[in-house]
């Protein structure tokens, strides 16, 4: 885990120094169920570039959140897995979930609107 030299006052500040980026949201969203190659997690996520989530991860990982397992196989194969501290922002993403779900329903379109 990265050393961080000074985290903000405030813990809410800090949570969103770890995951307030779009990308990181959805990649724990979606390592959340279980371990993932790169290739499914990108297709998981959708319209996020390659070297953006390679960014992201390498990030996550380096602040405690992610795993990264490398198998010596030709050709290589990379498993992406989250962290016991990774996965205690499940009930975060939970709420995030039940907020949206929420909005979506309070603020949906009639279905006969143009």
């Amino acid at each position: 885990m990265q050393e961080i030299k000074e985290l903000p006052a405030c813990p809410v500040e800090t949570t969103l120094m770890l995951i307030g980026d779009k990308w990181k949201v959805l990649i724990l969203r979606d390592l959340m169920p279980g371990t993932k190659r790169f290739g499914e997690l990108k297709k998981s996520i959708g319209h996020v570039s390659q070297k953006v989530l390679t960014a992201q991860l390498r990030d996550m990982e380096a602040s405690g959140l992610v795993h990264r397992q490398v198998y010596a196989e030709v050709p290589p194969r990379v498993e992406y897995s989250l962290t016991d501290l990774g996965k205690s922002l499940k009930p975060i993403l939970d709420a995030m979930w039940n907020w949206g779900q929420n909005y979506q329903a309070q603020n949906a379109a009639p279905a006969d609107a143009p």
